[in-house]
């Protein structure tokens, strides 16, 4: 508001000044021949100005570009030696001759290239066969002496890191920017504070036969440029980060200088360079000054002149409107102010009273001009101690002191009592001496009323939040500060809103709030009117402290005193209540667990006592039929029916020893091993198995390695455990692809092999689909006992299967497989490991061997 009040100042000004002249005629064919003449002469010196300065932009450009192609031809010569050389060195072999005048090439090269401080030939063993040095002054000594400080190190590497890369690239490359310090620990000189590596590959054929390095100093590159243009104008090199690499003149330029840059292509792989170029300040344009002189300095005259002959018309009417103004401004202030205003002289008599005083104490303007103290509109119990309160803020010695104003009372014309604060300065007339004092009042009786209420009303509310036995906080959402926190909630968390945040989510809460205030800009940012005042749900929180305290925490959104958004928590303590209920829970899971293991016992060994006979008595009635279809005589009818029912016999006696071991297993008996063939029973599970399979539109598929050695195992319940994983796979593409689409489902996979990546090596079964997938929650709790995700399962499947494995000394675990694009699950597997020789046989061949060693 200020910016804008002065520039309408400055705009209005001289509209101000030419109405005010436009009376005086006389005036007017000067001025606008003053105006005309200035004008032109501005028009005609810009004009000149704008000529010299492009003549010289255009020059500072030639310069410039002659300096870049005389910088880029040398480094281009540079590097065809350095390719010459390189090719030299690879087609020489052990010719030594052939080596020795590569090496004069090399110095003859150091010789006419300023630029370069080092020249290094490295064999393929990364093992330096000669080094060209230049010594021609004091900046190569320091660079020749720099093995083993820590800049050595740091050249070493870089050039380590530009020999990988040209390796990679198969092309010259070059290192980034080194700055160097001399051996003493000073700054290096000029000419070698900044250097930098270039690389060329020697190739013989196809064979890398190593890298002849160059080491460049950045001051050696602004040597290239010509003397005579280094007197006339500053070049610097500067990096794409404006870091200056190297500057070929220390003198400042000035502000008027002129400056211009391009960029440096000194090779493929080169680091990003800027050539800076600057002027320094031309001769003075004496001439052209004292022209541009003299018209300001006759311009300014006539101005001055024409100037000093209209102030004095003009004195008197700003006089007089500045007066009018004036007068007009203060009647107005005092008519609308609603403070009391009294004018006193230096013995305290009143010699004015504005309308708002009269107003506040019911007295006319008449009765109160000429009073002295005490006034008749003081209490008479306080007219002395109000007399010597107002004599102390006259006192001049006082006045600072009394800044804050007089508190009072002054009683109205009927009688009614009014709190006041009065304020009191000096006046002073227009030659600095003081004549009086003016007195401004004001009305603070409802304002002093509402204060002792609100005051009265916070002590009361302050004292309930301090005895409540839970944690009270309000946390302002723009600033995240603790605007109010009770006794409670100071000794938990102390003084400061992190117990708040850990509270309600932590200080990702207060962030996404704060965005929401920021974004809408609105008195309740984010916050949907129903829910201001409105209490949330009360939540179980455990703060991310270390005290391990639970609380029941609510909270609501209010608008805080200052019109800003605020939030509300109560948090009690139900540590105790929480720590029961769990202690509770875990006594209840652990009893459910027991009962149910208990009765899985109870009823798997009865199902095996009762359905043994029933079994029987199949397996029976099968071989009955088969002996009468035996003794029948007719071929065909034996031919189609018998190896069914034999089938169906031998399936029979099969789901009996299934039983059997179950039952034999839930009593932790150990399991009946045998060497089998893990293709037996692979084939025997794919055969159960691929009914339902083709019911389902479905197919399973086997992949067994040869020669696969027998293993000692159980092979009923093998046999149980591969049924129990290919009907999983066969439900989990089922639940995938609907029944339309089951054509195209990819087969269930079972493979066997050997795991080679253990000692000793064990058989390896795997078991694939491309259903759904396992989700991780399930994953991890999927072999505990009674945990089913089917809605008709136990949960004692896998868990037995799990069992079985491990009754074998085997493992059994299952894992997720990705699509392609490792952008969701693409199936399961399960991966069985199994001895290839049992406990008992190991440890009988340990025996052996120990018998045989000798002694």
């Amino acid at each position: 508001m200020k910016k804008q009040a002065r520039v309408s100042q400055w705009v209005l000004g001289p509209l101000r000044w030419i109405r005010k002249i436009r009376g005086f005629r006389i005036v007017y064919t000067p001025l606008l021949a003053i105006v005309i003449f200035t004008a032109v002469m501005g028009i005609i010196l810009g004009t000149l100005q704008l000529q010299e300065k492009n003549q010289q932009e255009a020059a500072l450009f030639r310069e410039l570009v002659f300096a870049k192609q005389r910088i880029q031809l040398r480094f281009s010569n540079n590097t065809d030696s350095l390719l010459i050389m390189s090719r030299d060195i690879a087609s020489s072999g052990d010719d030594g001759k052939v080596r020795s005048n590569v090496l004069q090439q090399a110095e003859a090269l150091l010789g006419n290239a300023h630029e370069i401080s080092k020249l290094l030939w490295i064999n393929i063993n990364n093992e330096v066969q000669w080094v060209a040095q230049a010594n021609r002054n004091k900046r190569d000594l320091i660079l020749s002496d720099i093995n083993g400080s820590d800049q050595g190190n740091r050249i070493k590497e870089a050039l380590r890191k530009t020999i990988n890369i040209s390796h990679a690239t198969g092309q010259p490359a070059y290192s980034q920017f080194i700055v160097l310090n001399d051996p003493e620990g000073e700054k290096a000189s000029s000419d070698t504070k900044v250097v930098f590596w270039q690389v060329i590959p020697i190739f013989g054929g196809n064979e890398n036969l190593g890298e002849i390095a160059v080491l460049y100093t950045a001051q050696g590159i602004l040597d290239m440029i010509p003397a005579e243009l280094k007197a006339q104008y500053r070049f610097t090199l500067v990096t794409d980060n404006e870091r200056i690499l190297a500057i070929s003149s220390d003198r400042t330029t000035p502000k008027r200088s002129f400056s211009n840059q391009t960029s440096l292509d000194i090779g493929v792989l080169s680091p990003n360079l800027t050539l800076r170029i600057d002027t320094y300040p031309a001769p003075t344009n004496l001439t052209f000054r004292m022209l541009v002189g003299v018209v300001l300095g006759l311009s300014a005259f006539v101005i001055w002149s024409l100037w000093s002959v209209l102030k004095q018309m003009q004195v008197r009417q700003e006089a007089e409107a500045n007066l009018k103004l004036e007068t007009n401004f203060r009647n107005a202030m005092e008519d609308s102010t609603p403070v009391g205003i009294r004018g006193h002289d230096m013995d305290g008599r009143i010699t004015y009273v504005n309308k708002a005083f009269c107003e506040m104490t019911g007295w006319q303007e008449k009765n109160l001009i000429g009073l002295k103290p005490p006034f008749p509109f003081w209490p008479d119990d306080k007219k002395t101690a109000q007399e010597e309160q107002m004599n102390l803020a006259l006192d001049p010695q006082n006045h600072d002191a009394m800044r804050s104003g007089i508190r009072g009372i002054i009683v109205r014309h009927d009688g009614t009592p009014i709190d006041t604060r009065t304020f009191i300065a000096p006046l002073v007339n227009e030659k600095g001496v003081q004549t009086g004092w003016v007195t401004s009042v004001i009305d603070i009786t409802d304002s002093t009323k509402a204060r002792e209420e609100l005051a009265a009303s916070q002590e009361r509310f302050i004292t309930v939040l301090e005895g409540l036995d839970a944690a009270v906080s309000v946390v302002s959402i723009e600033t995240g500060a603790l605007l109010f926190a009770n006794r409670f909630y100071r000794e938990r968390f102390g003084n400061d809103s992190k117990g708040h945040f850990d509270l309600v989510g932590g200080e990702m809460a207060h962030h996404a709030m704060q965005e929401l205030t920021e974004e809408s800009g609105d008195r309740n940012p984010g916050i949907p009117p129903s829910a201001l005042y409105q209490e949330s749900e009360s939540e179980e929180i455990q703060p991310s402290d270390e005290s391990g305290k639970w609380y029941e925490v609510r909270r609501r959104f209010i608008p805080w005193i200052d019109e800003h958004m605020a939030q509300l928590l109560i948090a009690t303590d139900i540590t105790v209540r929480k720590e029961a209920d769990e202690l509770s829970r875990q006594q209840e899971e652990k009893m459910q667990f027991t009962s149910r293991l208990t009765t899985m016992g109870e009823m798997a060994s009865s199902l095996a006592h009762e359905l043994n006979q029933p079994l029987s008595a199949i397996s029976n009635y099968c071989m009955g039929v088969v002996k009468r279809l035996q003794g029948a005589g007719d071929s065909d009818m034996s031919r189609e029916i018998l190896p069914a029912l034999e089938k169906a016999s031998e399936q029979a006696v099969r789901a009996g020893t299934i039983i059997q071991r179950i039952r034999g297993f839930v009593k932790r008996s150990e399991p009946q091993r045998e060497l089998t063939s893990i293709t037996e029973i692979i084939n025997d599970a794919v055969g159960l198995l691929e009914i339902e399979a083709n019911r389902h539109r479905l197919s399973i598929v086997s992949s067994i390695a040869e020669n696969l050695p027998e293993v000692p195992v159980d092979p009923v319940l093998i046999l149980q455990v591969l049924v129990n994983l290919l009907k999983n796979a066969l439900d989990s593409v089922r639940e995938a692809y609907p029944s339309s689409s089951r054509w195209s489902a990819p087969p269930v996979k079972i493979a066997a092999d050997l795991d080679t990546s253990t000692f000793p090596a064990m058989l390896r079964i795997q078991v694939s689909d491309t259903g759904g997938g396992i989700a991780e929650s399930v994953i991890d709790r999927m072999f505990e006992p009674f945990f089913s995700t089917k809605a008709e399962g136990m949960g004692m499947g896998l868990n037995i299967c799990r069992s079985i494995i491990e009754s074998h000394h085997g493992r059994l675990w299952a894992k997720n497989q990705m699509d392609p694009e490792r952008t969701k699950l693409a199936g399961c597997a399960f991966t069985i490991l199994l001895p290839l020789e049992s406990e008992v046989n190991r440890e009988t061949e340990n025996e052996r061997n120990s018998q045989t060693k000798p002694s």
